[in-house]
């Protein structure tokens, strides 16, 4: 059943939700997406997670059920599991998890027990909320030591997270962020791990996309657990997974089931096994490269015209931008692009003067952008929409005119999802 025909068969059964899908479908084409942690998944990806494997209870694992009639599902998951330990390069692959926080959960059951000591970023810094937020989980539950980025370079400095984990001696150190711009030397942080017996835990949820396009050196091998969602740059369904070694596959496992999740969300797992064949092609390759290269171009640009790029740049997919030389907050940023149809997120910056939910900073990312097929040169003009829409912030009128120029833009591309159906 093709996307179209989809919406007629909704339309009819339910107009209210029809209209809020058809007014998405319309934001997606107008609106320029610079949020990092979003992206369009295919119409292959759709279909699947739309399809009728939906109703399918399978606690459990494939061949050890506790449901009856689990054929078919039995044979998505296993081939799930195989084409992301193909595609990473894994011993063990857990598709289960139903969102990152989840997958990063049983991460944390299969090798601590309450009150144990952790070391993470903090979250000011580029962390994760599971990464020990006191209002998290993470942090009521664990006992959680926080590293942070050099204040001058505001990048990671190894030999201070290494002084840190000697001091703190936690059992485990979680690395992979948010919201950093720079490559994570992985290998490193196993180096730190061992030395004070800890486990380390890689969050690949941002940049997995980028690893499985060889645009990011990899966590496995150096990581005996990665976490990872199957949405941002893996352009899969929304969704987690983990990779682990051989030895802690039985506890991750029961981490997840039956200690964590109930039944799985099987049609979300077909879903993933298509993201992975998809992320197994050659253009992959070529996509992930590109993501890289039209976030440097987009960083470059943004500093031309006099914004500040936290760490002066970046090496992967998104880039912190420090909105302050505007006269803004990134509150205040975030709403200005958003009038003139740009969607990114303010975001806190390293030592930020601001409260989370005001902050100094945006953060924008190119994954959906680049998944539009937009280039370097493009962003040249998306930077341009940009740089005025955040001189226009508080002009109504020339936001508006921002939006429609922004619009007329961005119609010139194709949407993965609607236009690939």
């Amino acid at each position: 059943m093709s996307v179209s025909s989809d919406q007629k068969v909704l339309s009819a059964v339910d107009p209210d939700i029809a209209k809020v899908v058809g007014d998405e479908e319309r934001r997606l084409r107008e609106n320029i997406v610079l949020i990092a942690s979003e992206n369009y998944a295919s119409a292959a990806v759709l279909s699947a997670t739309g399809s009728v494997l939906t109703n399918k209870y399978a606690e459990g694992y494939p061949g050890r059920r506790y449901y009856a009639g689990t054929e078919n599902v039995d044979v998505a998951e296993t081939i799930a599991i195989d084409r992301a330990k193909e595609l990473f390069g894994a011993e063990h692959v857990n598709v289960q998890p139903h969102s990152g926080s989840q997958a990063n959960m049983a991460a944390y059951f299969s090798v601590l027990k309450p009150g144990d000591r952790v070391l993470g970023m903090s979250l000011d810094h580029g962390g994760h909320l599971t990464h020990g937020s006191p209002v998290n989980f993470s942090g009521k539950l664990f006992e959680f030591g926080h590293y942070g980025v050099d204040i001058e370079s505001e990048q990671l400095d190894y030999d201070a997270v290494a002084k840190v984990a000697e001091e703190f001696r936690p059992k485990l150190i979680v690395c992979g962020y948010t919201a950093y711009p720079r490559t994570i030397d992985f290998a490193r942080f196993r180096e730190i791990a061992d030395s004070v017996d800890a486990y380390l835990l890689a969050d690949m949820a941002h940049i997995a996309g980028l690893i499985a396009g060889g645009a990011h050196p990899s966590p496995v091998g150096h990581a005996q657990i990665v976490t990872s969602t199957t949405h941002k740059t893996l352009r899969g369904p929304r969704g987690a997974m983990a990779l682990t070694t051989a030895d802690l596959a039985r506890k991750y496992n029961s981490a997840v089931f039956p200690n964590m999740q109930g039944g799985p969300m099987m049609h979300s797992i077909a879903a993933k096994a298509v993201a992975f064949r998809e992320a197994a092609q050659p253009e992959f390759k070529e996509y992930a490269s590109a993501i890289v290269q039209n976030a440097q171009s987009l960083s470059g640009a943004l500093a031309a015209g006099g914004l500040r790029i936290v760490s002066g740049g970046t090496d992967n997919h998104l880039m912190l931008v420090d909105v302050r030389p505007t006269g803004l907050t990134g509150k205040e940023a975030e709403a200005a692009l958003h009038v003139a149809g740009i969607v990114a997120n303010k975001n806190t910056i390293p030592d930020d003067p601001q409260p989370p939910m005001v902050t100094s900073g945006v953060r924008i990312g190119t994954p959906a952008v680049t998944s539009r097929r937009m280039d370097t040169s493009d962003m040249e003009t998306v930077a341009g929409f940009i740089l005025d829409a955040v001189k226009s912030a508080g002009d109504d009128s020339a936001l508006a005119s921002i939006k429609t120029a922004v619009a007329k833009f961005a119609s010139q591309f194709q949407v993965p999802g609607l236009d690939d159906a």
